[in-house]
């Protein structure tokens, strides 16, 4: 058998169809096929179940197996292709990161040192949930994971933590929080809220916050994602609980501000994941390196507190609720309009006053009557 098989197994099994696989494979259709056969002739099982023409139906149970192999030898290939090359320190190919939605401010500072060090990396980032970086790490398919340290469905993995996340509520930037800097859960309950779906993990952690407090919200509109949910902040007037690094975009959600939630202070620990023992592959040996140094030194916490300092000294753009806005332009349009009636009004007068004879004027038609009117 050869490797070329097993890549031709895992684009079919990917694929859903022999074509777009020979596609993927850049091969002929008849070439993908006739190797397939000759990995099933070779192992004895067949691998796919087969409908009419050949149709692809799915793995046989002896396929799954197979498959599962396939993944783990395709990748430990191209783990000993990077590792050779990062003996000569040029270290190339794709760093795959699996990653929660809520990490997208912290991860640029930590992958800007990655690529200052390997510039012949490309980083592929998908911002996708725990079950879905689970399988990407079991299949081969992602080389390191972020996700919240007590997230044990990510089963026996190497893990390494990296911060630990706060959370804040933000609040429309109104006369009823200018004066404030925090806000107490309890208080926060009582507010007009929208909130993450409640079978994400970042909700249930939030809805144990509140059950703490012995409060329970019901919120006014709910997403699965927390960008939308600060655009309902700029525009109505909701309020929404966000990781407080999300604080780092200044500038985005103008007539926004966020409070410090306390009473308590809730955080969670954030880490890395990768596979254990020699299997891991050197993208997530690089990036856990550079990561073990960061936090040894103190980098990465510093890097990460005086991004959020800076964020904070950029001048605020305060906007105006939509109807405000609305009601203040129609005011505008209609002083424009008293005054270009006013100037009007003043261009007839002037007229008029031109059009009528001046005082000097008439005394001087009287003289020159009077002059006539007399004999001479």
């Amino acid at each position: 058998m050869f490797l070329k098989q097993f890549q031709y197994l895992i684009a079919v099994a990917e694929e859903g169809h022999f074509g777009r696989a020979a596609e993927r494979c850049h091969v002929t259709q008849p070439s993908l096929s006739t190797g397939i056969k000759l990995l099933e002739l070779e192992l004895g099982a067949p691998i796919f179940l087969r409908g009419r023409g050949q149709r692809f139906r799915g793995l046989t149970p002896e396929g799954e197996k197979v498959a599962r192999w396939a993944r783990s030898v395709v990748a430990n290939c191209d783990a000993m292709r990077d590792e050779i090359a990062s003996m000569s320190n040029d270290l190339r190919g794709r760093l795959r990161i699996g990653a929660m939605p809520s990490m997208s401010p912290m991860l640029p500072s930590l992958l800007r040192r990655v690529r200052e060090r390997h510039p012949g990396i490309i980083i592929d980032v998908q911002f996708i949930g725990n079950d879905a970086m689970r399988l990407g790490l079991n299949e081969f398919s992602l080389d390191v994971a972020f996700t919240y340290v007590e997230a044990s469905d990510m089963g026996r993995r190497n893990t390494l933590p990296v911060y630990s996340e706060k959370l804040s509520l933000l609040v429309p930037d109104t006369d009823e929080f200018r004066d404030r800097t925090s806000i107490s859960w309890e208080a926060a309950s009582r507010l007009p809220l929208a909130m993450l779906r409640p079978k994400l993990r970042e909700r249930v952690f939030v809805d144990k916050m509140f059950e703490k407090v012995g409060c329970r919200p019901e919120p006014k509109i709910e997403s699965e994602s927390i960008l939308h949910l600060m655009f309902q902040v700029q525009y109505t007037e909701l309020c929404t609980v966000i990781p407080s690094h999300f604080t780092k975009m200044p500038g985005l959600h103008p007539g926004t501000r966020a409070l410090d939630l306390v009473d308590p202070v809730a955080s969670q620990d954030i880490a890395i994941f990768w596979a254990e023992g020699e299997t891991a592959m050197p993208m997530a040996k690089a990036l856990v390196k550079i990561i073990r140094q960061m936090n040894k030194t103190g980098e990465l916490a510093a890097q990460l507190s005086h991004e959020i300092e800076q964020s904070n000294k950029v001048p605020k753009i305060v906007s105006k609720p939509r109807v405000l806005a609305e009601a203040e332009a129609r005011n505008s349009e209609k002083r424009r309009v008293k005054r270009r009636r006013s100037i009007g009004e003043e261009l007839c007068q002037s007229t008029k006053r031109q059009a009528a004879p001046s005082s000097s004027d008439e005394s001087l038609n009287d003289n020159v009557n009077l002059m006539m009117a007399e004999p001479v």
